[in-house]
């Protein structure tokens, strides 16, 4: 019987753990707050920043909202971004991605400070990451190893293949496993022979976007298998980029979509909030 990883379940852990924190810290006069921008209301990052909002309050964390209109210009945000990075009370400062077209997404993330920077997308964290120095990391990778770390399973000297080269998960999330002693191949869409170099994988993290994209002719029978991806089937069902129902008689553990990977991400997020502050 294949090991179902419950994200749901560990990342509440986590949450609590948090929260347990963030009480002593405000005992001892801490207070900390997030400021998370959105500009515009695209419907999936209305929900994400909710989500989000309801984690802070959860945790004790005091979320400020900026909730600005479409037209705002690129100056303007530049100009908020700033304006945060400045205000002392404000440990870590989340502008919700995607921004509209007419903005440059790299220019705001830069103009964010590092010290701030609890997404951990800032060019100064991820070459922090890159050679082992402190910094933040990107929620949804940590939320990986934190997954794979309390199901009690070992990356060291395992063969990890990820699919998928984004800058938000794939290189971050090969970052981490190096860091963790996996042997680490990085696939993508130029890869030749992706099944094969699927199938060697002790771990196989897919984040590649596409439903149902991997099914068992990409699995080693026993390996574990992390879904970073989400869409809607459909029917209008969430489901991955794993056939999830075609793994699963061969795979010794695997995430499900919705439940597995998803919760960790805010998770993760909350975790860089309390380490902005101390």
């Amino acid at each position: 019987m294949a090991l179902i990883i419950d994200g749901k379940k560990i990342s509440s852990e986590i949450k609590d753990e948090l929260k347990a924190k963030v009480s002593m810290l405000t005992r001892k006069g801490t207070r900390i707050t997030l400021a998370v921008v959105q500009v515009g209301n695209d419907p999936a990052s209305s929900v994400y920043v909710g989500n989000k909002k309801k984690a802070c309050e959860y945790i004790g964390i005091e979320s400020q909202a900026y909730e600005l209109p479409e037209e705002t210009t690129e100056e303007e945000l530049v100009s908020l971004v700033e304006k945060l990075n400045n205000e002392e009370s404000v440990n870590g400062i989340l502008v919700q991605l995607p921004l509209p077209a007419h903005m440059n997404e790299d220019i705001i993330i830069n103009t964010i400070s590092p010290a701030k920077d609890v997404d951990g997308f800032h060019p100064q964290s991820v070459g922090a990451l890159s050679i082992g120095q402190k910094g933040f990391v990107s929620c949804t990778p940590a939320g990986v190893i934190q997954l794979l770390k309390r199901s009690n399973i070992s990356m060291e000297g395992k063969e990890c293949v990820i699919i998928g080269r984004s800058n938000i998960v794939g290189k971050p999330m090969a970052l981490l496993m190096l860091r963790e002693n996996a042997t680490v191949t990085i696939c993508h869409s130029r890869t030749k022979n992706l099944k094969e170099v699927a199938k060697r994988a002790d771990i196989l993290i897919v984040a590649i976007g596409k439903p149902y994209f991997v099914t068992k002719d990409y699995v080693k029978e026993g390996a574990i298998v992390i879904d970073v991806g989400i869409h809607r089937n459909e029917n209008g069902k969430l489901c991955g980029d794993v056939d999830y129902d075609d793994v699963l008689g061969i795979v010794s553990a695997i995430t499900p979509v919705p439940g597995g990977v998803g919760p960790m991400t805010i998770a993760m997020l909350m975790s860089n909030c309390v380490d902005a502050a101390l």
